[in-house]
């Protein structure tokens, strides 16, 4: 009697066993990234957790793109390290200047309803609203020149930020590189104010009308709301937790997105297969319009050539490479996606370490950066 019944309890635990490890390969899905290794969502959490660990991120937000569909999206760690409360699937974070190429699209997407011209000067949109003395003289004609393809692939020759100085430009806009967060920041306002609805929460309505919501994003957020109040992760630098929040009143195109992973993810979709936009429109973004020249400090430190609308571009072995990086400093972002892969890449993190963790998932992955 006693044999049997051990019998039946090793029967039983065989059985609970093999129940087990059915149910875990069902949960396990596997994705390719564009070396052609194929990877288990399993062994991809399993790295990321030691990663986190090791570099000691606060919280993570992660999403992979293979054709039309997001074959990862998890989030690991933290909101606060004060709060000590999970990141969730509802969590969303800063995108720093992954604000960048979302607005870049939303804009082509008004250039393609006819609502303002790829090629047409902005000034004449903030000539009735320019402060006196904001461009110093000798850039003042440099500046009417300003168009949104200009702007969009860093062409301006303004500065990054100006900081409240006169503004100054470098060079004839449109024959040379110079990276600018401020140049965004007049495009948004010049279109604003052509539409006349100002650049606060009524253009970032337009923006999740017409850009967002058509391809399912919606928890993307340029302005202030009642979502993020209740959902955002608190920034960190260097393991100290930020005491101050960006709710942002206007549209700061350049570095105002709040996200997630999975919400960005869809833009890259959209950006593989267009729906929202022509194939034309798309194909216009990803063109390059900024060459790099040869003694270009990111060419030469990153192997990136150029800048298209809204993304810049690296040559790689498995096709062109469009990206873009985030850093707000407590909060920082990065993205990529290579068409001819059909493959997508986001993450966000609540600190100032992202990409020591990119460099450890490189390990994984292969290349991304």
């Amino acid at each position: 009697m006693i044999t049997h019944f051990k019998y039946i309890q090793h029967y039983i635990c065989l059985l609970f066993l093999i129940v087990s490890t059915l149910c875990t390969a069902q949960n396990t899905t596997y994705f390719k990234v564009p070396d052609g290794q194929t990877i288990s969502s399993q062994g991809l959490d399993s790295h990321i957790k030691k990663a986190m660990d090791s570099i000691k991120i606060p919280g993570l937000s992660i999403a992979i793109v293979n054709q039309d569909k997001i074959v990862y999206y998890n989030t690991f760690g933290l909101t606060s390290l004060k709060t000590n409360e999970p990141v969730t699937k509802q969590t969303i974070f800063e995108a720093a200047s992954l604000s960048k190429p979302l607005f870049a699209y939303f804009i082509m997407k008004m250039i393609e309803e006819g609502e303002l011209g790829l090629d047409t000067p902005i000034y004449q949109y903030l000539e009735s609203i320019f402060p006196k003395g904001a461009i110093v003289p000798e850039s003042f004609e440099a500046y009417q020149t300003l168009t949104p393809r200009i702007i969009l692939s860093h062409g301006s020759g303004i500065d990054n930020w100006v900081k409240n100085e006169p503004i100054k430009i470098a060079f004839t806009p449109g024959t040379d590189f110079s990276y600018s967060g401020e140049a965004y920041q007049h495009l948004a306002a010049a279109f604003g104010t052509k539409l006349g609805i100002g650049w606060g929460s009524k253009l970032d309505s337009l923006f999740l009308r017409e850009a967002a919501h058509p391809i399912g994003m919606d928890r993307s957020f340029y302005t202030w709301n009642d979502v993020l109040e209740n959902n955002v992760a608190i920034g960190h630098t260097d393991g100290k937790v930020t005491t101050e929040m960006h709710r942002d009143k206007n549209v700061g195109s350049g570095y105002s997105l709040q996200s997630d992973a999975e919400d960005y993810a869809r833009f890259l979709i959209e950006m593989m297969y267009p729906k929202n936009i022509t194939n034309s429109t798309r194909d216009l973004m990803l063109t390059t319009h900024n060459q790099f020249k040869p003694d270009n400090k990111l060419l030469k430190e990153t192997g990136q050539t150029g800048w298209g609308l809204g993304f810049a571009q690296k040559p790689t072995p498995h096709g062109l490479m469009h990206l873009h990086t985030g850093n707000n400093h407590d909060f920082q972002a990065y993205t990529m996606f290579i068409p001819d892969q059909k493959y997508g890449f986001v993450m966000f993190a609540n600190s100032n370490n992202l990409f020591l963790l990119l460099e450890k998932i490189e390990e994984l992955l292969g290349t991304h950066f």
